[in-house]
């Protein structure tokens, strides 16, 4: 038994290696007074290159300019040099970090009719869209009981305004199911990419869970911001949120979560999640470890400048099916397989081998002890025992 309960441990830790991890939480400590830098998305796809999406803002959520120059990146506290910076701090990098891609998951369960909160929802929506810049681009998926796709990801403005304008009311709320969809719309996608999640109510249709969405963010990353329409304080009603769940998911995801009551202020929500994101910072680094061992590394972006530093830590893993080695490393890798493998058959085979031979002994006895079908001796007589 103790060796049994050896090599499912050996076995677990193995496997462990082997699986993928998501990325994981965006943890910040701002410094009060100073800007507030955030880790948004840690883009692995290109692995061991690494390009770290970092969003500098005020205590009001508006962009500070910086020079990307001034922003330090650390990899498990080891000081990395960055290989390309883009941002809107300086003339070398006016061109900010790239093109960025928006799902807007939109609620339109039956309680986003009532207060005229999905007409307010849609011109918000509508002028997210008015300001995407040439190359950004968008899509549109509305959830109720179902998830329906009413834009895929395009460039074309008015596509993307004529999908928002046919936004209709339904009945409850697949929440997580629609947040899994647009995951799922952006994983072929590169660079950065975002979701901004509208809604006024609680999940009770979904097939996946919060877990399953963060599970769900791929080696290339993205940013989950999520906007709860209601109120907090009442979440049995129609008017109710699950305020801890939307909070929860924003910040795991390394986005931002707002509460709005009123509905005629999410156009100015939505404007200052498009401002922040198109004035992001992209820096790119070669990470020391180059191989995909599955192994989370820890992550620290620093502000340094001005006789103030801030800072903000995460975690990314390179993930890989199979922890990667160099080509050396090859036949040990596959004789430690070998010998797992073996351990694991030695038991499962004893163990048969253990059945067979109690099962043997007991046809004997029976055999032994009972009368043949063919003989026509007397009956038992009372008081014998007739083993069975």
């Amino acid at each position: 038994m103790r060796k049994i309960s050896r090599f499912i441990l050996t076995l677990g830790l193995l496997l462990e290696l082997t699986l993928w991890s998501a990325p994981g939480a965006f943890a910040q400590t701002p410094t009060p007074g100073s800007p507030q830098i955030r880790i948004t998305q840690v883009d692995t796809s290109k692995f061991p290159q690494v390009t770290v999406y970092v969003s500098v803002t005020d205590a009001n959520g508006q962009p500070v300019g910086v020079d990307p120059s001034t922003i330090q990146i650390s990899e498990n506290g080891q000081a990395m040099q960055t290989t390309r910076a883009n941002g809107t701090g300086s003339a070398a990098a006016a061109k900010g970090p790239g093109p960025l891609t928006t799902l807007l998951v939109i609620d339109v369960s039956g309680s986003m009719a009532t207060a005229n909160k999905l007409t307010q929802a849609k011109a918000a929506a509508k002028a997210y869209i008015d300001q995407m810049r040439p190359g950004d681009q968008a899509g549109v998926i509305a959830f109720d009981t179902h998830v329906n796709v009413a834009q895929p990801i395009t460039t074309d403005h008015g596509a993307l305004t004529k999908a928002i304008d046919s936004l209709q009311s339904g009945t409850d709320t697949a929440m997580f199911d629609a947040v899994i969809n647009a995951e799922q719309l952006l994983a072929n996608v590169s660079g950065r990419k975002a979701i901004l999640l509208l809604t006024d109510g609680m999940d009770n249709r979904s097939k996946n869970n919060a877990d399953a969405v963060i599970t769900a963010i791929g080696p290339s990353g993205l940013t989950i911001s999520t906007i709860g329409l209601g109120n907090p304080q009442d979440p049995k009603s129609l008017q109710g949120i699950d305020e801890a769940s939307l909070k929860s998911l924003a910040q795991r995801a390394g986005g931002i979560y707002t509460y709005e009551p009123d509905p005629s202020q999410l156009a100015s929500i939505f404007q200052q999640y498009g401002t922040a994101l198109q004035n992001e910072y992209a820096l790119t680094y070669t990470s020391p470890s180059a191989l995909r061992d599955g192994i989370n590394r820890s992550l620290s972006v620093s502000l340094n400048g001005g006789g103030s530093a801030v800072a903000a830590q995460s975690q990314y893993n390179p993930g890989g099916v199979l922890p990667e080695v160099s080509s050396q490393s090859w036949p040990l890798f596959g004789g430690i397989l070998l010998v797992l493998l073996v351990l694991l058959a030695l038991p499962v085979l004893a163990n048969l081998a253990g059945r067979r031979s109690i099962g043997s002994r007991k046809k004997s006895r029976i055999k032994f002890a009972g009368q043949s079908s063919s003989s026509s001796g007397p009956a038992p007589q009372k008081g014998h025992v007739k083993i069975k």
